[in-house]
């Protein structure tokens, strides 16, 4: 199985244009896909047994470069969604 065509570099570059130099894909085997920043691990599939979700993607890579960062939407919760349209 493939990764999501919504987990790219120019998303993240998209979205982290003010302090996100380059994003690298490097190609590996054995159905390895692991999201590293500055050489850290944030994201293993084999430890997860699953692809990210874009929107946690985006948490994770955020949380590590520009935790103050304001992603909109994707920091929104299922749950505080559906309270705001019970309240308006």
């Amino acid at each position: 199985m493939a990764p999501p065509s919504n987990l790219d570099g120019p998303g993240l570059l998209t979205t982290f244009q003010d302090v996100l130099g380059e994003v690298v894909l490097v190609p590996g085997v054995g159905g390895i896909y692991e999201i590293r920043v500055d050489g850290e691990l944030i994201f293993s599939r084999k430890t997860a047994g699953r692809f990210p979700e874009a929107k946690e993607l985006k948490q994770l890579v955020r949380d590590r470069i520009a935790p103050d960062k304001d992603l909109g939407h994707s920091d929104r919760s299922i749950s505080s969604d559906e309270s705001e349209h019970r309240e308006g």
